[in-house]
């Protein structure tokens, strides 16, 4: 109890030093008009001014950067931005589920789950709408500065895909050519998803990192028959594989038996 009152109080006195306008020098006595009153935030408004202002400051540069620097672009004392995030860690945890988990759609989920659809839609259907949520500025840079650095935003976002999507394309993909295994996929399989997934993600890369034009037939940042066209593609060059998993799999039920394998949904 003590703790919070103490930085409760501290809070709104160092949002106060932060806002109060100081009055300037004037010698020559000219009339100077007063500097407009600054808005007096609330902690949440604050917390809030800070966490968006690091999403902005790490994509732009990258998490090398000190937060002091993060401070002054905020316009906020280093102090204050301490009182909010103890560490430079705990700012980038925030940064990561504003916006990682934060864009994540339950309905993508269900797109692929649902029986009513063909592969083909599925697959297309939800990476039309993949690539127009996450392929933005702040995403794909801080997505690329973390794998440059510690790698902690890409590490819990790759489990996220690994836990939440890549199963799903998995289990699809088989079930389109009729091989309903429940096995870990193998390298070969991974390896193709992984080469569907990353075309994607490059259209980002290339608009956001290499600033590069990306044409598009289309009002959006990319094409959707583009990603259709992926699609077919990465459909297309499953069939030989999946049908290699089906053989290697019966071959090895006949050697021994296997163990049980966590299920791919």
């Amino acid at each position: 109890m003590i703790l919070f009152t103490k930085r409760s109080t501290m809070l709104p006195m160092d949002d106060a030093s932060v806002n109060r306008a100081l009055p300037r020098a004037n010698p020559q006595g000219i009339p100077v008009e007063a500097p407009a009153a600054r808005k007096r935030m609330s902690v949440p408004e604050r917390e809030r001014q800070i966490v968006e202002g690091a999403i902005q400051f790490f994509a732009r540069h990258g998490f090398d950067a000190q937060l002091r620097d993060l401070a002054k672009s905020i316009g906020v004392t280093h102090t204050l931005l301490y009182h909010y995030f103890p560490d430079k860690q705990a700012l980038i945890d925030r940064v990561y589920v504003e916006v990682f988990e934060g864009c994540w759609k339950p309905e993508w989920e269900k797109w692929l789950d649902d029986p009513a659809l063909s592969c083909e839609d599925k697959f297309t259907r939800f990476y039309i709408d993949y690539a127009a949520t996450v392929l933005t500025h702040d995403f794909v840079r801080i997505l690329i500065f973390s794998g440059l650095t510690d790698q902690t935003i890409t590490n819990r976002f790759f489990e996220l895909l690994r836990e939440r999507l890549f199963p799903r394309l998995i289990r699809e993909t088989r079930r389109l050519r009729g091989f309903k295994s429940r096995a870990q996929p193998t390298v070969a399989e991974h390896e193709l998803l992984m080469g569907l997934h990353g075309s994607i993600f490059y259209i980002g890369v290339r608009r956001w990192v290499y600033n590069q034009a990306v044409h598009s037939q289309s009002t959006q940042a990319f094409d959707p028959e583009v990603i259709r066209n992926q699609v077919r593609g990465y459909l297309q060059a499953s069939l030989p594989l999946v049908n290699a998993g089906r053989t290697v799999n019966a071959s090895a039920s006949q050697r021994k038996p296997l163990k049980e394998s966590p299920p791919w949904h």
